[in-house]
């Protein structure tokens, strides 16, 4: 029999390039992976990732409009609740922004080794939670229990010295608290960078070296130096391509006291999501570097008193610090007599006029460049506020990467670029 006469029975074979249909996929934001309110839309090839869709706003609060009708200083706790993993640094790019305003600004060597101090603490702060939830989200869980006990003596420090364990509200523009500087407490820092490089060789050594995380991170999400250009990629990120691009080494760009620091930036090749993970756990160790040799300045210059600890009303705290200091934190102590609590209270409840002008200053935060950008019309307000935030611009290539990647790769690709939505929606 012949068979073209029954041909319209049988059906036809399917064209593979042609009639296979893609996949409309939401991810998240109830995805664990997704930081509660990232919404992808993705189109899928199969398992192939063809495009993504990012979907932005969920937590919109207006930050930066809300801080046109704020003080100065009541606009300072904003700044820990933008990137909730990176307070301090953050606080540190809006008082420097403060500080080139005015026109008096009085910076001791004291007063910036303690923000330098804090600052990388901060840094450790957040690099042990990217990496250990990261590591989550490929499937390793020991890493997180590791880093969230070294994270939780780190919030201890912040209780210490401010009463909060996150939002901080530590720094003030032109000041420092001299109160919380003793010499048990910088002894307790010092003891704890002892046992965070037990905590980082633990790390280092379960997940370098595992043939999992290689295989889940070697050569995935790579890019070039051009597409870092483009997309205006800054910190980690940029680092990882070659970019020898860090604010604290830049000799015109540097800030607080990591010029007269001895410490190394360091940089990837490949650009890929393993360069990035390494990235970040060698500037953990670089972090405890420079807390020792801050530590090492202050108590060298006998800014302290070796004294064992008798302090147990807050007045007394100031005997641990040397008569210098007594003196000028004495003079600052507003509740003497009725009129310096006037003045604290004037300070505090009518801040302090910024003369007309315009300023940008940024700091290297564990994610990238942290800019503000102020403008001032003479008034005890902003005029106008906006925040450069990297995780915003990290999030832009986020579709360029995962394009042509497992459905799989991408909680990877979203753990590497290191998102925090505070700062995104902000």
């Amino acid at each position: 029999m012949n068979r073209s006469i029954f041909s319209s029975f049988y059906p036809k074979a399917p064209n593979t390039l042609k009639d296979i249909k893609t996949i409309n996929l939401n991810f998240g934001p109830q995805h664990p992976a997704a930081h509660g309110v990232l919404r992808l839309v993705l189109q899928l090839n199969n398992e192939i990732i063809e495009k993504t869709d990012v979907h932005i706003g969920l937590l919109h609060r207006g930050t930066e409009k809300l801080m046109e009708d704020k003080l100065y200083l009541h606009s300072l706790p904003y700044f820990d609740r933008f990137d909730y993993v990176s307070m301090l640094v953050q606080e540190h790019a809006y008082c420097l922004a403060i500080e080139s305003l005015l026109n008096t600004v009085n910076y001791t060597a004291t007063f910036v080794q303690v923000r330098t101090l804090f600052d990388e603490l901060t840094r450790i702060l957040n690099h042990m939670l990217a990496v250990s939830c990261h590591a989550l989200d490929v499937g390793s869980m020991s890493p997180l229990f590791w880093a969230f006990e070294e994270r939780e003596k780190i919030m201890e420090f912040y209780e210490r010295v401010s009463g909060a364990r996150m939002h901080a509200a530590f720094y003030r523009p032109n000041e420092v608290n001299l109160r919380f500087l003793s010499y048990f407490l910088l002894e307790d820092i010092i003891s704890f960078s002892k046992q965070c490089f037990v905590t980082l060789n633990e790390m280092h050594n379960i997940l370098t070296y595992n043939k999992i995380w290689k295989q889940r991170l070697v050569n995935i999400g790579a890019y070039s130096y051009k597409m870092c250009i483009n997309y205006g990629l800054t910190g980690v990120m940029a680092r990882c391509t070659g970019l020898k691009r860090d604010l604290r080494v830049d000799r015109l760009e540097t800030y607080a006291n990591y010029y007269h620091l001895n410490f190394r930036s360091y940089i990837g090749q490949k650009g890929d999501s393993f360069d990035r993970y390494l990235i970040r756990m060698n500037e953990m160790s670089e972090s405890l570097h420079i807390i020792t040799q801050i530590i090492s300045k202050l108590t060298k210059k006998k800014t302290l008193r070796k004294k064992p600890h008798t302090a147990i009303y807050p007045h007394k705290l100031l005997q641990h610090i040397s008569p210098d200091l007594y003196n000028k934190v004495k003079k600052r102590n507003t509740y003497n007599n009725m009129e310096q609590l006037i003045k604290h209270f004037k300070y505090w409840s009518e801040g302090f006029p910024v003369k007309d002008g315009y300023t940008y200053r940024a700091v290297e935060s564990p994610k990238g460049e942290f800019g503000v950008t102020l403008f001032a019309d003479g008034t005890h307000k902003p005029y106008k506020c906006k925040v450069r935030s990297p995780a915003y611009h990290h999030l832009h290539v986020l579709p360029k990467l995962a394009r042509g990647y497992f459905l799989a790769d991408l909680a990877t690709l979203i753990g590497t670029v290191d998102i925090v939505f505070g700062e995104i929606d902000r």
